[in-house]
């Protein structure tokens, strides 16, 4: 697995956007980096509150949103629930549990990508692809620790 953007990663891509970073920013980064469970904004003020005390559920908005204009997050929706912030910016896509909520990167092959984009109209190229699975664990006694799922990163089966 790529080692996550560091802070300085952070610093260069706000400055690019003519942004520059603020301690929030990197607290709210941080704060998705540690603990990739796609996290809502809610969520998200709750942890960065233990570390920002006066920071508002506003700041923690904008931040997230400047995050993801930068290209260091991505906004992840599932119909009408809340956005969910994810920091792996590896082509992949999302498994959402629908019994627990808990959401699940899975790792694309390049070769799907590839037959992704080849069923396009002719001329056309995407620029990104979201794929969401939805369902629920099988056999969810089995599944705690198995298989990577407590790590949020599930391996495609073959």
């Amino acid at each position: 697995m790529p080692t996550p953007p560091t802070i300085d990663v952070l610093s260069q891509r706000l400055a690019d956007s003519g942004l520059r970073s603020t301690p929030q920013r990197e607290v709210v980064y941080n704060v998705l980096l540690a603990k990739r469970d796609h996290p809502t904004a809610d969520e998200v003020y709750v942890r960065v509150k233990a570390e920002l005390p006066t920071i508002s559920l506003a700041t923690v908005y904008n931040c997230l949103e400047t995050l993801v204009q930068c290209r260091l997050v991505r906004s992840v929706n599932f119909e009408r629930g809340p956005t969910r912030y994810c920091p792996n910016l590896r082509p992949h896509a999302h498994f959402h549990d629908e019994k627990t909520g808990e959401t699940h990167d899975i790792d694309l092959p390049p070769s799907l990508l590839e037959t992704v984009n080849g069923i396009l109209p002719k001329g056309y190229d995407a620029k990104s692809v979201e794929i969401i699975f939805r369902g629920s664990a099988a056999h969810p006694a089995s599944n705690a620790g198995a298989n990577g799922a407590t790590s949020g990163i599930v391996p495609p089966s073959n």
